[in-house]
């Protein structure tokens, strides 16, 4: 018997994925977790019937939501993530030698202990010496530390449950104030095909608050359309103005110099929803 399993990422739209092995089910205090093996996409990672991540495809989206503010920013010492509780953007953040230290802040610990049983490729770097793991509110967290940090990264899930509070201007203006006088910060924001409205909202509210806003794009092939949206706020620096030479080769698979700047190059209809 074939065992398939489905994500509605729209009430019309889903995708489907042939299941080899259910690994792991459980529902946490926050959400229902689980981790199946498919054949496509191996080990994948669901919460609430949403895809997060799956080892074929991960590296892109953990690369691109850290590597382009890390290399944005000139000298990146303090970094948080928000969410990301698999640990795959904690990874890349250690990946740079000047980062003393990185906080994840994830709600939900299972999330995290999960992720270690079963995605020990992506959390590899949650017992490194330089990270630190939070298992509290990320909102909380960000209001209660001030000018404190030099990127802040929103790895959240879609804005629905416990992440709605990742996607309002109240938090935004919490992350200003939580990052240092240069500071830059970057939220992922959903599919330009399926999310126009809050990608719309969001870079709205980003560019009310912070001097310098952009959205760059890239292709992730287990997330809604294919094709994904992270909004930077940056105090002080434009992502596209960085000196020859600042990015270096971290041995990453999707993200380089050249991917760096054609991600904020963007096609007309997504240029539209910030107008």
């Amino acid at each position: 018997m074939e065992l398939w399993y489905t994500e509605k990422q729209t009430k019309d739209v889903g995708i489907t994925c042939k299941v080899k092995q259910t690994l792991h089910v459980e529902k946490s205090k926050f959400q229902d977790i689980a981790l199946i093996d498919t054949e496509q996409y191996g080990r994948m990672l669901v919460l609430d019937g949403t895809v997060q991540t799956t080892i074929e495809d991960e590296f892109v989206y953990h690369e691109m939501i850290t590597h382009v503010p890390l290399f944005s920013h000139p000298d990146p010492r303090k970094v948080v993530v928000v969410g990301g509780g698999d640990g795959g953007a904690i990874r890349e953040i250690l990946k740079h030698p000047g980062v003393e230290k990185a906080y994840l802040v994830e709600i939900d610990d299972r999330v995290v202990e999960v992720s270690k049983r079963f995605l020990p490729e992506i959390s590899v770097a949650l017992n490194d010496k330089r990270a630190e793991v939070r298992i509290e509110d990320g909102i909380k967290f960000i209001k209660e530390n001030r000018n404190q940090f030099d990127v802040i990264i929103v790895d959240s899930t879609d804005p629905v449950g416990p992440a709605v509070g990742l996607f309002v201007k109240d938090f935004y203006q919490s992350i200003f104030d939580s990052l240092k006088e240069d500071g830059i910060f970057v939220a992922q924001t959903e599919s330009p095909f399926y999310n126009k409205d809050l990608i719309s909202r969001v870079y709205r509210d980003i560019s009310s608050i912070f001097p310098v806003t952009k959205l760059y794009v890239c292709s992730i092939p287990t997330y809604p359309s294919g094709y994904w949206a992270f909004t930077m706020g940056s105090k002080k620096f434009n992502p596209l103005e960085i000196p020859e030479g600042r990015i270096k080769d971290l041995g990453t698979k999707y993200y380089n110099a050249d991917v760096h700047k054609a991600a904020f190059v963007l096609p007309n209809f997504v240029k539209q929803l910030l107008e």
